[in-house]
This record gives C-alpha cells, sequence and structure tokens, in this order.
C-alpha cells in the first residue's frame, strides 16, 4: 500500500530522527513551528545544534530532496531557528542540516545527511 504525502514524510522524519540519536545526538524538538515556518527536527550534540530539514520522496523523484529546499526555504529554516533559540536560549553554534530520504514499499532505499548544508549568511 503506498503512502500518502503525510505518512511519507513521518516516516522520513523518524528515519531522520533514529540516525541522528544513533550518532550521539540529543533530539531537542520535532516538528517546531512558528508563524510562516517550521523546522523539522533540532538536535544537539557537542556544543553544536543542527536545525534540520528532512525531505522525503519515493525513488525518482522530479525534484531531489537538496534541490527541494530553495533558498526561500533556506531563509525561513534561518528565521525559525532564530525564533527557536530566543525562544529557547541555549549557548549551542548553530547548524543548517539537510536529510534526503528515499523510500520505495515503507522501506529506505536512499539516506544522504549533509550537514552544514547552507549558513545563515547565504
Amino acid at each position: 500500500m503506498k503512502m500518502n504525502k503525510k505518512e511519507l514524510g513521518d516516516f522520513g522524519e523518524n528515519v531522520a530522527a533514529y540516525y541522528l540519536e544513533k550518532k550521539g545526538y540529543t533530539i531537542l524538538k520535532r516538528n517546531f513551528r512558528v508563524k510562516g515556518g517550521e523546522i523539522d527536527i533540532i538536535s544537539a550534540k557537542d556544543g553544536i545544534i543542527a536545525f534540520t530539514e528532512v525531505k522525503t520522496r519515493s525513488p525518482d523523484p522530479l525534484v531531489n530532496g537538496f534541490e527541494a529546499v530553495t533558498a526561500a526555504k533556506r531563509q525561513m529554516m534561518i528565521k525559525t531557528s532564530e525564533i527557536y533559540s530566543r525562544r529557547y536560549p541555549h549557548d549551542f553554534q548553530p547548524r543548517f542540516d539537510i536529510v534526503w530520504i528515499t523510500v520505495n514499499n515503507r522501506k529506505v532505499v536512499g539516506f544522504r545527511y549533509i550537514e552544514n548544508a547552507f549558513d545563515a549568511s547565504k
């Protein structure tokens, strides 16, 4: 049975959160939403706070997961991360990551995690 878009997204976010936990990250927040923005996963490890966008796709998408994170989406993530950091003050160094997960028949068939995929100056 094919997953709908929400199920596919939730599945991918669960896979990404599991990956981060296995790498020693603490998940601070999932689906942090503010007016005008959302960050899928916020995690921390070794003085870094990672704001992670998860893109889950079926095989052979028209737009790959990295291309789907447009300049506008990056700006939204930066603004949303600033709101998070004001709301939950911390001394971590921020980092923006993107994970692209390909799923076929409820199985992960592709996984790419890019640390520091972009920075706040871009």
